[in-house]
């Protein structure tokens, strides 16, 4: 099955209804000829089928990538850079479009869903940008007569796999770099926002990106995502997600020697001292806990507070989420989560806290009714006498739900900040300069914020973290070539005598 890209004014792309894989510059049907259903997390009702793609057509794109690879990578890094150009021209005219797509299939609010695309535009440029500045080094030599210097290569296929709680961002995080340094990509989309992959798709053929240079496999983590990692010809696999998946795909890669770039979950602190803006950690407290209803790696999960505000800020809080507008548009301030197998999660996790004594200050249940349309809403929720040790306290639950945490001292919230086995991000809010930049050396995490949330990357600077939240790579950045490109060593010797 065939289905054309281009709308009937030939400037709009329309998104199909079954949402083929691309290979090799074609939209192609996964070889089972199955599909499978993509579900509005706002409504509940099915709004795409996917292919249901395995082994096969991902060896298929591998293949095809392995071919197209040759040709790219012998494309000056100048050339590679302007074409990425024109793909990022491609996604600023549908930009309207993608934003649509992605508000869709997240059930995220349009103005996010823009605010992403935009984001998304950036990256896209600054590492179009990349390919003018593919720097090696010129050094020294210790022997007489000899030079030295580096320069940058591609690895090859780079096999990708995507997170969908910000699907187009996690796309360009990923594909830009994949593609400014030389390889040809693989990209399995994330299973809940198969749309948002297709589209780039189509605007990269559009923007004319090589057939084969980009190749999206949509199908399940199990089926089309493990062959795609196992694949011995993929020379460097990049993943957003779990934990739990993340530490399979690093034994896997491993066992064949290939390289693996891991970002993966968070439990982030937000330390709240004594002497901190209380209005303004509050309203930061709910952005980072609830805003993209709380899926984002970087979710500000556990807030530690000073014994002496904690109470007030307590009440604070409460009053803060109470005020919440839970609901899909632009008028809400969280939408519902990705679907149904999540928000369960959320309810078993919050029963068995409650179980051991934890307190529900506010939220805690699905929220139901016409106002919800069947869709995947869960309330904002406050969860308070936690133990620091117990699974709420140390899982990433990746919704709309932070626990709180009574402290004595500044000691206490930094050893507490610590106490766990994560390492993303952290925060500190407080007017002391000196507990500032304590807390900011101090803090295990790979992204340190004062007196504003978890979250906030952006396109030029490193992202990941410390312990179990990576494996101590970094995108994006410019530190992302280091994940795409090997380093080579050239020596040149120089004979006086023939000069």
């Amino acid at each position: 099955m065939v289905v054309s890209a281009v709308g009937k004014d030939m400037n709009e792309i329309v998104i199909p209804k079954q949402i083929t894989n691309w290979i090799n510059g074609e939209q192609r049907s996964a070889q089972s000829a199955e599909w499978l259903p993509k579900f509005s997390p706002a409504t509940g009702e099915e709004i795409y089928q996917l292919a249901r793609s395995a082994a096969e057509d991902v060896d298929n794109a591998v293949n095809v990538a392995m071919k197209a690879q040759l040709a790219w990578a012998d494309t000056p890094a100048v050339q590679r850079g302007l074409v990425l150009h024109e793909i990022v021209k491609g996604l600023q005219n549908h930009r309207e479009e993608m934003a649509q797509v992605v508000a869709s299939e997240t059930g995220k609010a349009l103005k996010e869903a823009r605010g992403e695309t935009e984001g998304a535009i950036q990256q896209g440029l600054f590492m179009a940008g990349e390919g003018q500045r593919l720097y090696g080094r010129t050094t020294t030599s210790g022997v007489a007569n000899k030079y030295a210097m580096t320069v940058r290569q591609p690895v090859g296929v780079a096999g990708l796999i995507i997170a969908a709680n910000t699907p187009i961002a996690n796309v360009a995080w990923k594909v830009f770099p994949a593609l400014v340094c030389g390889n040809a990509v693989v990209l399995k989309a994330a299973e809940d926002t198969p749309a948002t992959a297709w589209l780039f798709g189509a605007i990269a053929k559009e923007a004319g990106l090589p057939d084969g240079v980009l190749n999206i496999v949509q199908g399940s983590g199990l089926e089309a995502g493990a062959p795609l990692v196992e694949h011995e010809e993929v020379g460097v696999v990049s993943f957003t997600g779990s934990t739990r998946v993340g530490r399979e795909i690093a034994v896997k890669v491993g066992q064949r020697l290939g390289r693996v770039s891991l970002e993966l979950g968070g439990k982030n602190p937000l330390v709240v001292c004594d002497d901190a803006d209380l209005e303004n950690a509050a309203r930061w407290v709910c952005l980072s806990a609830f805003s993209n209803a709380g899926q984002r790696c970087a979710a500000g999960s556990r807030i530690i507070i000073f014994d002496a505000v904690y109470n007030k800020f307590r009440d604070m809080l409460v009053e803060h989420a109470a005020a919440l507008k839970v609901g899909p548009g632009d008028e809400h301030d969280l939408g519902p989560v990705i679907n149904e197998r999540q928000i369960n999660c959320m309810l078993a996790a919050l029963e068995e806290a409650k179980s051991k004594n934890a307190r529900v200050l506010i939220g805690g249940e699905r929220l139901t009714g016409d106002d919800y349309h069947g869709g995947y809403y869960m309330a904002p929720t406050l969860v308070e006498a936690v133990a620091p040790d117990d699974a709420m306290s140390t899982t990433e639950l990746f919704g709309p739900i932070t626990t709180l945490y009574r402290v004595k001292d500044f000691n206490e919230a930094l050893e507490l900040a610590n106490n766990s086995p994560y390492g993303l991000t952290a925060c500190i809010h407080t007017q002391n300069f000196n507990r500032a930049m304590e807390f900011s050396y101090r803090v295990q995490a790979g992204a340190t914020v004062v007196n504003g949330g978890t979250y906030g990357s952006e396109p030029h600077m490193p992202f990941g973290g410390f312990k179990h939240s990576g494996n101590g790579t970094r995108e994006p950045g410019t530190e992302a070539l280091d994940v795409y490109s090997e380093l080579k060593d050239i020596y040149l010797l120089v004979d006086p005598a023939q000069v």
